[in-house]
């Protein structure tokens, strides 16, 4: 590629990324231009050569390049490393003599000087070309992908895509392998740097909500835990006797002494001066010494000892003192990192016995009380992070303090070399931080980070035994238990506002730390001493700096903050630090003229180049450090040390940084680097002005930053740190202020943000995609909005005015400060307003973005879709910014409001929030029909309407307001009248009443302004049309009545609750539901808290005008619930109470009807204390008129009763069939006239007196009737059932709610149409119900609904399909309680089991169950002819569809003539009791059974009797005839196939198939069921028959029945007396005389022929 040199004044018709390099800083210099076909994104330099990134991923090296292994030195023109071409690469980085670029897929290329291992490749000490270095994770077993490098002297670091750090080169184990760096893993690194042989590390502190990764507790290399914790009763064991050779399978000792090993993750260093272990990635030199040359390899097994000694590294040759001293030093070490076992043991022993003090000098031996001290201190971070949070659990401070009172400086691990060394560096360590920072400000530090305060760890087991009587401070296994977890850490982002989370994650990070580690002779680690760090450590007095971008130099190193100001420490010798301290062991800021931001920083060997805003757009550059002159070019390889200290004393190198006057000449210059002595700078020409708005875009938000930083710094803080402040200002203020601030921090913390993000774009990007203020405009919208309603809102409380005495004692009199920071212009203006303007002063930067963003919008095509962006951007914020002025426009209005109305009724009304929109102190408004003298003024608030009242002649005029919540205010013109009144409406939930403008002007403004005002209250968008009738809104009652104080909220319609809602009274009564004009309608849920029984009643149900109205559930708070229909509040209708308080079961149900919440009509009582039931009927509560008791003892009663008591004729049964009939006058009590029947039929008839069971007398006649066997005295059997309730006056209530349901005001009398409508609006209603309690509904259920929202054709000929249709309809519509027809059923089920089950389970019973379940037939029935008025009645008949019969007409010729079949016969059973029967079945079938018990038994018996006999013997026994024996069987055993002979021995194989059908009629419920299973049963026979005669069979009643009655008895079904009674009188009466009768008589006959049966 032809590349040349040009100076930069000539011009070129180049754009963007235009690279410069010079050298030194004198006015003389002239940037030289390389020239590429591409512009350059990135350049990185070395100590005399320079990569170059261009656009299309393709790099290029140039200047001096040794390891090309070209023939000359000489200098390269930029040259293409043709070696990564097909790769596209993303960054590159520059060391002293080596490459690295990174590609797009993350992958790490390296070249240049191996000598240490830097290209991360053995065996080769220089690598010519561009090749591949795998970052291997051993725990993933793949390599790590990588984002961006930093090389060094002798080391590279890479910074993963998981915001990890790995190292290689220098000190790292083995060198040219890539390592992470344990130490920083679980923290998000954003950037790394490295100088010649030390490194930094820009890291983000963690969010309060942000997971930390958990800390790394596991070998790298095996997978083993690193440390192991043991509790015992008052300690913890904590052992990290785990070692793995970091070498693999190279099993030798101690590594040489040139590379300081990583020895095992397991031994995190103590950063203390004393130190003998290593750890992970931590660069440092290579000293150029034999191995076999010192005596620390040969004597430290398991490479855990190397050569940090005393805290300092191996020098290089040229210091030979050092050398000799660390290596006597390095003699005495043990094997153990310890430096003295014993010495430990000793320590840890005084420790416990508390008899250690900080004065005591340590036993000679030991290597230092520092490492000892450092035990203690580093105690609870002995199992790394884990436990860094029982610093905090604990006051470590109070029992360090306690054991080493006068030491402090001893837990910083002050080193004892010498006596002299403690005394040096005592005075040090109360100024500075210290290597492991100062125990009190740790504490205070770990809110906010983790503590960096890495284990010292022995091989073997130490127990941390801490025992101190007079503090009681233990470290308890728990503690440390609950120290491992990973805790979540909060932090105050800005120092106004505590929790201000860093989110969204798309802005940058300001809450940073900066970590560094390696050499550190010249202070280049910033920690306030010389010593070398092995590990990372966190720079204390940077944090809460902001630092955004860190830059190393060979011995210095540079922090560059987010307020544009830059941090130097480390070497001066060239006055590179750009500050007169020399050398900095701490962070210093640079000397820069006031009013020069930097925002981009680069380092060299010995100068540091800045990149800063000046007064114009374009940048400016900033030089620092060592002049180079082109005779100290030549000669640099050959200078020395001592004669850079002349050259530098002789005055060539700047005492401040200077302005470098070419930069006007370099255009905009986006980036700078700096490397060796060189400096370079990429810039880009202004092409349509877009690269100038950009600029100026950043340049305008670091200057708005730096501005607010100053007003939070001198303004804010200042004020808050006034201890009288809250006193003064009082609460409300106080707490507005605080809010204000608070505010204004975020909105400070955002522009910081935003600046480094603009800053970041500037600096790579340079395009519109990438601006946060487009792509997430609403975060900055929403903050300017929050922030201006906070100044907004302190401003109307008159919090400026009130802050103006605060003000003067921060700021005296004169206060220049606030003048020069609001950039007032005013002579001697008033505090309040400078503080108003500089509060204000955000608002106006929203205008600046607007400007910048059409400024920027000018450089696009109008038709691209990066000015439509712009566009709508700068729309939004223009919008805002009018948006905001009205607000401010608003609360200055209100601020002088208020201020001209003072007064009880101003205090009263003044409110933060509250503005002031109109009011009609110019009579503008009046009340239509106010008194005479009465005075009415209007006030319109953003959130209100007041009106107040008063008397006109009075000083006050104003006595009582009433405030009009906006929120339900409704206001609408009234039409002109005759009179030209111009009125206006106005609506609130207790008040209407009419205001009268002055003029149709003015009632056109209120109108507007009030609704205006409503619209706002209500949706919080800007003004638009007139607010809706319907609306959200809460509202507290005033007026007396049944609302009193109670609080609404929910929707509205004109002025009245309407829609679903909640309703609160102060004494703790709820309503929650649906309102319909302002009253209760609906289904609802009320809550009334009893007091008496400190419980709640509860209902659940329908409402209706305000009063519970339908179907409800109420809880009473006494224990009692009634499930069943209410009326006007009361309970009415079909209703069930159950009552007591037994928790299983209650020891009393009532079901039955209610009458205005009596007991009244037809009703089942269920006392189950007692154990009786009584069915019948009611009056006011009182059991009255006829009915039935029965108790579980199985007395039966059945008659009359009057005033809840058996009074009148009865009839009583008690269980042995003893029978009274006649009169009684109390329960169970006998007066009067009767006849006792016993159970032999024996009688007494005449008076009787007593009670049933405890002695009766009588005074009568005693017949024994068999005596004389006359006619008429033959049968004296009681007839039950006169007395009873007949079964059509039962339970008349639920059928009238069904038909109440359906629209019709008694049975049959309504509108089929309506009827339809209703069920359809009752399943939509429930349906909707449904879906707001989800649980309630399983997906049978809601299919079932879905098929019922078709309504099947009811009109019309009822044809088969159609009787078909409505058949199935029935089926799913009485299959869900939602349906006017299931609910009606469910309710039938209820109350019927609620009858029969229990006590009522009673064999008399019997008839009335059955006569029940006819009636319920029937009364059903009427309702579906209802819905289905075609359908024929009972008994009606469905023709056959007519194809059908037009086949049956035409017969074939010779077949016989089939009688024409009727239709179907139209029965309510038919219809019905498929539905019915199943859920009423078990009651019902249990009291058959009892019924038919005795029967039964006596059938059983028999039956077991003649199962005993084999087949062919009971065939015989029962006369059947030998033809129908069976011969052969199919065989037992499927596989053989074949047939089986019947012989005498086999038992249940004849007729086995109709067997089997035939027990099956015990798992059948209807008779029709029933009757199709003895038909099968039939079938089944006549084909066996039929199989053995070979020849069709036509069966005589002599010949079936005995076959038949072989089948029931080989049936064994055990209530077959129950099952025959049941079909009996449940048949459809249409079946008895068919085909089916006939069966049916024939299974009847055998059931009487087997109880008669006589075995002979």
């Amino acid at each position: 590629m032809d590349t040349q040199r040009k100076s930069s004044e000539e011009d070129d018709a180049g754009g963007r990324g235009l690279l410069h390099t010079w050298k030194g800083y004198s006015y003389s210099v002239a940037p030289e231009r390389l020239l590429l076909r591409q512009p350059v994104v990135q350049v990185a330099l070395g100590a005399q050569h320079g990569v170059l990134l261009l656009d299309g991923g393709q790099v290029y090296s140039f200047g001096e390049l040794p390891w090309k292994q070209s023939p000359s030195p000489e200098v390269v023109e930029p040259t293409l490393e043709s070696a990564l071409s097909g790769q596209r690469v993303i960054s590159v980085a520059a060391g002293s003599f080596h490459c690295g670029a990174v590609t797009e897929d993350g992958g790490v290329h390296m070249w240049g000087d191996n000598g240490a291992g830097q290209c991360g490749l053995s065996g080769l000490s220089s690598v010519p070309n561009p090749t591949p270095v795998a970052l291997l994770d051993p725990s993933a077993a793949q390599t790590v992908p990588v984002l961006e490098l930093a090389c060094g002297e002798k080391h590279s670091l890479a910074l993963s895509v998981q915001r990890e750090v790995w190292a290689w080169g220098g000190a790292t184990v083995p060198a040219w392998k890539p390592q992470r760096v344990e130490q920083l893993a679980g923290r998000y690194v954003l950037q790394v740097a490295c100088g010649a042989e030390h490194s930094l590390a820009l890291v983000r502190c963690p969010g309060p909500k942000e997971g930390q990764r958990p800390p790394v507790d596991k070998c790298n290399q095996c997978n083993q835990l690193l440390y192991t914790m043991t509790d015992k009763e008052d300690h913890v064991i904590i052992s990290d006797s785990h070692f793995c050779s970091p070498r693999g399978d190279d099993g030798l000792g101690a590594p040489p002494p040139t590379q300081n090993l990583k020895t095992s993750p397991s031994e995190p260093v103590l950063p203390s001066y004393s130190s003998s272990s290593t750890v992970p990635a931590a660069p440092a030199p290579e000293p150029n010494t034999d191995p076999t040359s010192d005596p620390s390899s040969a004597q430290t097994p398991e490479g855990a000892g190397t050569r940090l000694t005393n805290g300092e590294q191996p020098a290089s040759d040229s210091d030979d003192s050092a050398r000799s001293r660390s290596a006597s030093a390095a003699a005495g070490v043990k094997g153990s990192p310890y430096p003295d076992e014993q010495a430990v043991k000793e320590y840890l022993r005084k420790l416990s016995d508390g008899a250690q003090t900080g004065s005591k000098v340590p036993p000679a031996g030991a290597r230092g009380s520092s490492t000892l001290n450092t035990l203690v201190a580093s105690c609870a971070s002995a199992v790394g992070e884990r436990v860094a949070s029982t610093y905090e659990a604990l006051s470590l401070r109070k029992m360090m303090n306690f054991y080493l009172p006068s030491r402090p400086e001893a837990l910083s691990g002050v080193s004892d070399s010498t006596a002299e060394r403690v005394c040096q560096e005592d005075s040090v360590q109360a100024k500075k931080s210290s290597s492991t920072g100062d125990i009190r400000e740790e504490e205070a530090e770990s809110l906010r980070r983790r503590l960096s305060l890495p284990g010292l760890l022995s091989q073997g087991r130490y127990a941390v035994h801490l025992l101190s009587s007079s503090y009681g401070l233990l470290l308890s296994p728990r503690l440390l238990r609950r120290a491992g977890r990973p805790r979540i850490r909060a932090f105050a982002l800005t120092p106004m506002d505590g929790g201000v989370p860093e989110a969204p994650e798309v802005l940058p990070a300001l809450q940073t730390e900066v970590w560094s580690w390696g050499r550190g002779e010249d202070g280049q680690l910033g920690h306030g001493d010389n010593l070398a760090r092995l590990q990372p450590l966190c720079i204390k007095s940077l944090n809460n700096k902001e630092v955004v971008r860190v830059a190393a130099g060979a011995r210095h190193s540079l922090a560059l903050t987010a307020q544009s100001q830059v941090f130097s420490w480390g070497s001066n010798s060239s006055g590179q630090l750009g500050h007169m301290e020399s050398p900095s062991t701490v962070p210093r800021l640079a000397k820069l003229s006031d009013g020069i931001r930097v925002w981009d920083v680069s380092a060299g060997e010995r100068h540091t180049l800045l990149l800063a805003d000046g007064d114009c757009i374009q940048p400016i550059l900033y030089y620092s450090g060592r002049q180079v002159k082109e005779a100290q070019e030549e000669e640099a390889g050959q200078q020395d040390g001592g004669e850079d200290e002349e050259e530098n004393r002789a005055g060539a190198y700047t005492q401040q940084p200077v302005l470098l006057p070419l930069c006007m000449n370099l255009g905009y210059v986006s980036s700078v680097a700096a490397g060796g002595r060189s400096c370079a700078a990429l810039s880009d020409r202004n092409v349509m002005g877009f690269i100038a708005s950009l600029h100026e875009l950043a340049s305008a938000e670091r200057k708005f930053y730096c501005k607010l930083c100053g007003i939070r710094s001198q303004v804010v803080r200042p004020l808050l740190e006034l201890e009288s402040l809250s006193s003064v200002l009082g609460q409300v203020t106080f707490e507005l202020l605080q809010t204000l601030t608070g505010r204004f921090g975020l909105l400070c913390h955002l522009t910081g943000q935003h600046a480094v993000s603009l800053t970041a774009n500037i600096r790579r990007g340079r395009d519109v995609k990438s601006l946060l203020i487009l792509e997430h405009a609403n975060i900055f919208l929403d903050s300017y909005n929050e922030y201006c309603s906070a100044v907004g809102n302190f401003y109307v409380m008159g919090g400026f005015q009130a802050l103006t005495k605060p003000s003067l004692d921060v700021f005296g009199k004169s206060p220049e400060v606030l003048q020069r920071l609001s950039e007032s212009g005013e002579e001697s203006p008033a505090v309040s307003d400078l503080l108003m303007a500089l509060f204000y002063l955000p608002a106006l930067h929203l205008h600046e973005y607007g400007r910048l963003l059409l400024k920027l919008g000018t450089c696009f095509e109008v038709s691209s879709s990066d000015y439509q962006k712009l566009q709508d951007g700068f729309s939004r914020f223009e919008a805002l910014t009018v948006q905001l002025k009205r607000k401010r426009k608003e609360a200055d209005y209100t601020f002088h409001f208020w201020k001209s109305f003072p007064g009880k009724m101003t205090d009263s009304l003044r409110k933060p929030h509250r503005r002031l929109i109109y009011e009609s102190s110019n009579k503008s408004l009046t009340l239509q029909n106010a008194g005479r003298f009465s005075v009415n003024w209007f006030i319109l608030f953003s959130d209100s309407l007041v009106h107040a009242q008063g008397v006109a002649p009075h000083k006050n005029p104003f006595s009582t307001h009433h405030i009009f919540p906006l929120a339900t205010l409704w206001v609408e013109p009234t039409a002109e009248d005759d009179a030209g009144l111009q009125g206006l409406k106005v609506i609130t939930p207790e008040e209407t009443f009419t205001l009268l403008a002055s003029s149709s002007t003015e009632k056109s403004k209120w109108l507007r302004a009030i609704n205006q005002a409503v619209d706002q209250a209500l949706s919080g968008a800007g003004p638009k049309s007139e607010p809706p009738p319907r609306r959200t809104a809460s509202y507290t009652f005033y007026k007396d009545g049944r609302l009193k104080e109670a609080t609404y909220d929910g929707h509205w319609l004109n002025g009245k609750p309407h829609g679903s809602g909640e309703l609160k009274w102060p004494d703790g009564r709820i309503y929650t539901g649906s309102f319909k004009n302002g009253l209760e309608d609906g289904f609802g849920e009320f809550v009334a808290p009893n007091k008496t029984l400190n419980k709640k009643d509860l209902y659940q149900g329908y409402w209706k005008e305000g009063k519970m109205h339908g179907l409800g559930s109420y809880r009473y708070a006494s224990g009692e619930v009634y499930d069943g229909s209410f009326q006007d509040g009361m309970r009415h209708g079909h209703g069930m109470l159950r009552s007591g308080k037994l928790n299983t079961s209650s020891p009393s149900v009532f079901i039955g009807r209610w009458l205005q919440d009596k007991k009244t009509g037809y009703g089942v009582f269920d006392d189950i204390t007692k154990g009786e039931k009584f069915m019948g009927m009611w009056q006011d509560h009182q059991r009255q008129g006829i009915g039935v008791v029965v108790t579980q003892f199985g007395l039966y009663y059945e008659g009359t009763f009057k005033d809840n008591r058996m009074m009148g004729v009865g009839v009583l049964l008690s269980e042995d069939d003893t029978t009274y009939e006649g009169d009684f006058s109390d329960d169970w009590t006998l007066s009067g006239k009767g006849v006792l029947t016993l159970a032999n039929g024996d009688y007494l008839e005449g008076s009787f007196s007593g009670e049933w069971g405890s002695g009766l007398k009588v005074t009568g006649s005693y017949f024994k009737p068999h005596l004389f066997d006359s006619d008429k005295d033959k049968n004296r059997a009681v007839k039950l059932g006169h007395l009873c309730v007949s079964a059509e006056e039962k339970w008349q209530a639920v059928f009238e709610e069904c038909w109440t349901q359906l629209g019709c005001e008694a049975p049959g009398r309504g509108e089929n149409r309506k009827a339809w409508e209703n069920i359809a609006a009752a399943l939509a209603t429930n349906w909707q119900h449904m879906q707001d309690s989800p649980e309630m509904l399983s997906r049978s259920h809601s299919k079932t609904l879905e098929s019922l929202e078709d309504i099947p054709p009811h009109k019309g000929p009822i044809t088969m399909d159609r009787y078909h249709t409505v058949r199935l309809y029935l089926l799913k519509a009485c299959d869900t309680p939602l349906h006017p027809l299931g609910r009606l059923v469910e309710t039938l089920v209820a109350v019927y089991r609620m009858t029969y089950v229990g006590v009522g389970a009673n064999r008399r019973l019997l008839q009335q169950a059955v006569s029940e379940i006819k009636s319920y037939l029937n009364r059903i029935f009427q309702i579906v002819r209802f819905l289905f008025p075609d359908l024929p009645e009972e008994g009606g008949l469905i023709p056959e569809p007519p194809e059908d019969l037009q086949e049956r007409t035409q017969p074939a010729p010779d077949a016989p003539m089939d009688p024409p079949r009727p239709g179907r016969v139209v029965s309510s059973s038919a219809l019905l009791l498929p539905v019915l029967l199943p859920r009423l079945y078990p009651p019902l079938f249990t009291l058959y059974a009892l019924e038919k018990e005795k029967e039964d038994d006596v059938y059983w018996e028999c039956v077991l009797r003649l199962n005993k006999q084999p087949d062919l013997a009971l065939l015989a026994f029962l006369g059947v005839q030998q033809k129908f024996w069976p011969v052969s069987i199919p065989a037992s055993l499927p596989a053989s196939g074949g047939k089986q002979q019947v012989i005498p021995s086999t038992k249940d194989a004849c007729f086995a198939s109709a067997v089997e059908t035939l027990q099956q009629i015990s798992t059948t419920f209807t008779p029709s069921d029933k009757l199709q299973v003895i038909q099968l049963t039939f079938e089944d026979i006549t084909q066996e028959v039929q199989s053995l005669l070979k020849q069709d069979f036509l069966w005589s009643m002599d010949d079936l029945f005995p076959v038949f009655l072989y089948v029931v008895l080989r049936a064994r079904i055990r209530n077959l007396g129950s099952e025959v009674n049941l079909i009996e009188d449940l048949m459809d009466p249409c079946v008895q005389n068919g085909e089916h009768g006939i069966m049916f008589t024939t299974l009847k006959a055998c059931y009487y022929q087997v109880q008669h049966e006589k075995v002979t």
